[in-house]
């Protein structure tokens, strides 16, 4: 059981699971020597038990573990830990083109092209090593947050076709070329039909064959018909439908020969859309027998024969040569058609050579002989003075004969290979450009284009030659010339919010070049990235220059602090507003020299400079105060000193005096 935090070989230290095929777990791993992450591919028990099974992953693994392209998965290691079978490769974070048309349900036909050119760019690269996937389907694909397409699982799709795994066949077969539905030889050109219907399924949203089972579905591949994208989804041009058409020809012979063919018409697609430059042949030499099981013996014999010299058959129609290289133990069927012609092609030079051998003893024998000599060879003999005259002859001996003294023999055509030319510098030319020259030093230089990323050299001009230039090869040597695609592209990372230090290192890390630049902002806090020219999420070649923006948080600004004594309150505040500021405390008092409503003082000093957006308060006049007379108090009455008598009468009117 794989749990998080396990070591693998004591050296890779298992993190999460991260996805599930039908015969391997992949796990995001810690690779601790080489403190990187990657992603560990572990076979499932059922296949680990398979010793014939093991030991052909592990041979397909490694040799492929020599392929470097940036539209390949890398494979890093392959081993076994205590029963446990595994592939290292490199660590992808992305989505699976099969997600992706999940989520878009059809692509745009720009981008479905795109994507097409960097999955035929990485089998062209693997085909280069005669390695063939023979398991090219969206699930494989997997395409980076950066928008790098990989293609994934080399060694272990060309090992799966080994062994009969009916379970997980239901997902790939949709995809599966007719000669590999059939169970016969399967190249390159399988891995072009199975683009062929990637491509299709990302325009249209759906594969070309469905049905209820996998053998339903093999035998539409077999003997069934597409129906043309265009139909599905009228936006894609005629070029885009017909790449499709040739793609997936039932016949191997009628499809693009090589990756390298199909990349060229993409992208002409691209450029000329509704160009008709696509030819589908419909003359080439195709068997129409079926595929059947050759015996046991019949192999043998086949792997005696290989021992032989090989005769090679050139076809004419063919502008270049190309050597076919297939090993002998995955000849698997044979033609009965094909067999057929060579069994009549070989009783007719048999016989052919035979009548020229009856022809010739017949003029070396039996003529001259019959003529009255001893035959030609007689005629030399007799002839004793070897002198150049023609010998003395008779009307009964026959014709004359001349004979030289030293005959000339016939020359013999030189081979094409043992003649050596000198290679020219093409390196900085145009691809029409550079065939042109080589042609011109050896029409019958074998020409092979890939492309690569190059940060110098301009798109689609030569960056690289092999052989290089004055090398003496011979004239039908192939020649690798490498085109420019110009920088690589990657998307340009959100650094928005972040400090400027981790900002910087982040860019730099991803092989940009940077430039800071301060500006004031009234939301972002001073050091940290307001924006970057260009704009996050764009498209930029390594090694551009991002300028990012920094804030210096919110700008400070002085403005004069206008004078409102004298002014109405209504008028002060207006002018205070209108200096950018802000209306502080209002109080209010009396005063004997401003009219009520005047504006008497204010808290800051009319002319001084002020921060803008600053309270500035004033005092406002109420007029003079008001003094109110208070009303005048009567003397208060002095008693007499001897008091006053009480009323005699008692009637309440006061008393008198006494005495």
């Amino acid at each position: 059981m794989i749990k998080a935090g396990m070591y693998i070989s004591d050296r890779y230290e298992i993190i999460d699971k991260v996805g599930s095929g039908g015969m391997a777990d992949v796990y995001k791993a810690l690779c601790h020597r080489l403190n990187r992450y990657v992603a560990i591919k572990i076979l499932k028990p059922e296949y680990s038990t398979d010793a014939s099974f093991v030991q052909k992953f592990r041979a397909e693994a490694q040799s492929v573990a020599g392929l470097s392209h940036p539209n390949i998965v890398s494979v890093y290691d392959v081993g076994e830990d205590d029963g446990l079978y595994y592939i290292v490769m490199e660590l992808v974070e992305g989505i699976t083109l099969k997600r992706f048309i999940e989520k878009r349900k059809t692509l745009d036909v720009k981008e479905a092209v795109g994507i097409a050119i960097q999955i035929a760019m990485g089998m062209e690269a693997a085909h280069t090593h005669h390695i063939i996937h023979r398991d090219i389907k969206p699930q494989n694909i997997i395409i980076s947050r950066e928008g790098k397409v990989k293609v994934a699982d080399f060694g272990i799709a060309k090992a799966a076709t080994s062994n009969t795994i009916s379970q997980n066949a239901i997902g790939s077969v949709h995809y599966l070329s007719p000669e590999q539905a059939r169970g016969g030889y399967s190249d390159e050109r399988s891995d072009i039909y199975s683009l062929g219907v990637t491509l299709y399924e990302m325009l249209s949203g759906q594969v070309p064959f469905a049905g209820d089972n996998s053998v339903s579905v093999a035998l539409l591949h077999i003997q069934s018909e597409a129906i043309p994208v265009r139909e599905l989804n009228p936006e894609v041009p005629l070029s885009v439908d017909k790449i499709i058409q040739k793609c997936m020809q039932k016949k191997p012979e009628r499809r693009y020969q090589t990756a390298a063919e199909l990349i060229v018409d993409l992208k002409r697609s691209v450029i000329n859309p509704d160009g008709d430059y696509v030819s589908i042949s419909s003359n080439a030499m195709i068997s129409s027998s079926p595929t059947r099981n050759i015996t046991e013996e019949e192999l043998n014999t086949i792997k005696s024969a290989a021992k032989t010299p090989a005769t090679h058959i050139t076809y004419s129609d063919r502008k270049t040569k190309k050597k076919v290289k297939r090993e002998t133990e995955e000849l698997d069927t044979m033609d009965s058609g094909l067999e057929k012609v060579l069994t009549v092609v070989s009783v007719l030079a048999a016989i052919a050579l035979l009548v020229l051998i009856f022809y010739l003893a017949w003029n070396l024998f039996v003529k001259d002989g019959d003529n009255g000599g001893s035959g030609f060879l007689s005629g030399i003999f007799n002839n004793t003075e070897n002198t150049g005259t023609p010998a003395t002859t008779t009307p009964e001996t026959g014709p004359t004969i001349y004979f030289s003294e030293s005959p000339t023999p016939s020359p013999s055509p030189t081979p094409v290979g043992s003649v050596l030319v000198e290679v020219p510098r093409v390196i900085g030319l145009t691809r029409e450009d550079a065939e042109e020259t080589l042609l011109i030093k050896s029409p019958n230089f074998q020409i092979v284009f890939n492309e690569e990323f190059n940060d110098t050299v301009a798109k689609d001009l030569v960056a690289g030659q092999y052989p290089e230039e004055h090398s003496m090869v011979p004239a039908d040597k192939q020649i690798i010339l490498t085109l420019s695609v110009g920088p690589e592209m990657k998307e340009l990372m959100d650094v928005k919010g972040r400090d400027s230090y981790s900002a910087k290192t982040l860019l730099e890390n991803n092989d940009y070049k940077t430039e800071f630049l301060e500006e004031f902002d009234d939301v972002v806090e001073a050091g940290y990235v307001i924006r970057t020219e260009p704009d996050a999420g764009e498209m930029l070649p390594k090694g551009e220059l991002v300028r990012v923006y920094v804030s210096r948080g919110r700008e400070i600004k002085y403005v004069e602090c206008p004078d409102i004594v004298s002014r109405k309150q209504a008028r002060a505040e207006k002018m205070l507003t209108g200096a950018n500021l802000t209306v502080g405390e209002i109080r209010y008092e009396n005063s004997d020299i401003f009219d009520a409503g005047l504006v008497i003082s204010q808290d800051v000093e009319a002319g001084s400079q002020v921060e803008e957006g600053s309270e500035i308060g004033f005092v406002v006049s109420l007029g003079p105060e008001i003094v109110t007379t208070p009303e005048p108090t009567p003397d208060p009455i002095t008693p007499p000193a001897g008091g006053y008598n009480e009323d005699p009468a008692g009637n309440g009117e006061g008393g008198f005096p006494a005495g």
